[in-house]
């Protein structure tokens, strides 16, 4: 008897027992060079099951589906989907919003394909663990290169955080980010908080810095930025990276691939796909299958954080949705500060924006017309003065474009236009936040005169 259409959509595969269906297994989840199906991702995630497993087993995930493939828009979602199999675990966390989420916790291989069915190319796990979600048992340094930065100094950027750490009695384990970057995680006994956590990252951030100040950099303002980003902030509490063996939403479905430190100097993230890992896995097994047998303690890298206080360093900015913090340094871009104290004076950057768009692709076309228009402002542009940034909306990523005229002489500046596209996904909610708070005020201006 022939098979009816939904039965011809779906492959059940027998996983360690229990049965995941897999919906649309011959979808195209990539098609611009590599050609892979959702089938294939499930199977490649569980061709190298026990590496991605180390790296979400028992902790709290962030579901990022990209339902229709790795080409199109993908979205955040917390929230454990109501319709889900028996055998998958939640657990409730808090957000520095204060709202709760009950989240998918993942612990074998068959939560692992049905989480991929859902979209998530990526996996997006919390440094915590179940029975702990206050105390991070992972520091999480992540090195994000600015535009045009070699990937030789990635490299470079990684060994010196290595070197720093071992000063400080840890062990970091590296993997690429399966992009642009690089990622060293250290285990760390859950004994301090998401503050603390991020505080003695921030401490490795500038220290490195400080040990190679033409290549790392800690400034959180782009603008400011050179080099490779030590990104502390990504410590935070809410703030997820992509884990050990994701597959990235790039053409050639590379994937965040963990070395050994001896492999750092000469590695090159294009080696690393969805093709080759597997056969690699079966080869070396993986480089981080010790991880969870060296947990150290941040104590030491808290005591350099105290010294870089008491010499006038204070907190550095925090993720624009967090409240701020008690010595944070001021949570406004250089350029479009107001005034600055005599005593710390900062240079106001010329900054245009030039595209705002939910499709990267959209935005960057927009840059490309934009250079043309503009071919002798082009001409004295550095490679770092194109900002590139991925803007978090409400439930997924959209793409603002700046350009930095401080080499551009003042009278050959363009003034700001309308951006082209000019899509700002949060525009519509920042306006009425904006109406709101001047209601507010005067509200308040009015009770105070009367």
């Amino acid at each position: 008897m022939a098979k009816g259409k939904a039965e011809e959509s779906v492959e059940v595969l027998g996983i360690d027992g229990r049965e995941v269906r897999v919906t649309h297994p011959d979808k195209l989840y990539f098609s611009k060079q590599a050609k892979v199906t959702k089938l294939d991702l499930v199977r490649y995630y569980l061709s190298i099951a026990p590496g991605a497993l180390a790296g979400i087993v028992d902790r709290p995930i962030v579901l990022k589906r990209f339902v229709n493939g790795a080409e199109a828009e993908a979205f955040y979602q917390k929230r454990a989907p109501s319709e889900r199999p028996s055998w998958l675990r939640t657990v409730t966390l808090s957000f520095p919003s204060g709202r709760t989420a009950e989240e998918i916790v993942v612990d074998d291989a068959a939560g692992l394909a049905w989480i991929v069915n859902l979209g998530c190319i990526e996996l997006h796990p919390h440094p915590v663990r179940t029975a702990d979600l206050d105390h991070p048992d992972e520091l999480r340094i992540d090195l994000d290169p600015g535009p045009g930065v070699l990937w030789t100094d990635v490299r470079q950027v990684a060994l010196g955080v290595e070197s720093l750490l071992e000063d400080h009695g840890l062990r970091g384990w590296p993997k690429t980010s399966g992009s642009r970057g690089m990622h060293v995680n250290v285990r760390i006994h859950p004994r301090w908080t998401f503050t603390e956590v991020r505080r003695a990252a921030l401490a490795v951030s500038r220290a490195v810095e400080r040990a190679m100040p033409g290549l790392a950099s800690s400034k959180w303002w782009k603008e400011e930025r050179h080099g490779v980003f030590l990104d502390y902030n990504q410590n935070a509490k809410d703030r997820t990276t992509c884990s050990a063996y994701s597959v990235r939403p790039l053409p050639d479905a590379r994937v965040s691939t963990p070395l050994r430190w001896e492999e750092v100097p000469d590695c090159d993230p294009a080696d690393f796909t969805i093709f080759t890992v597997p056969g690699r896995f079966a080869e070396i097994g993986d480089p981080q299958a010790e991880i969870n047998a060296v947990a150290g303690s941040i104590e030491s890298l808290l005591e350099l954080a105290e010294k870089d206080e008491a010499a006038g360093l204070g907190d550095a900015p925090w993720p624009p949705h967090f409240r701020k913090a008690d010595g944070e340094a001021p949570r406004v871009a250089p350029s479009r500060a107001k005034s600055a104290a005599p005593k710390n004076p900062r240079t106001k950057m010329p900054l245009i924006v030039v595209a705002n768009s939910p499709d990267k692709q959209a935005a960057l076309d927009g840059l490309e017309r934009w250079k043309q228009k503009n071919p002798g402002v082009v001409a004295f542009l550095a490679v770092d003065d194109v900002l590139v940034d991925s803007m978090r909306g409400r439930s997924s990523t959209w793409t603002r474009i700046r350009v930095n005229l401080r080499h551009v002489p003042e009278e050959q500046r363009p003034a700001q236009e309308t951006p082209d596209p000019d899509d700002d996904p949060t525009r519509e909610w920042r306006e009425r936040w904006s109406s709101k708070k001047a209601a507010k005020a005067s509200a308040a201006g009015s009770e105070d005169g009367h």
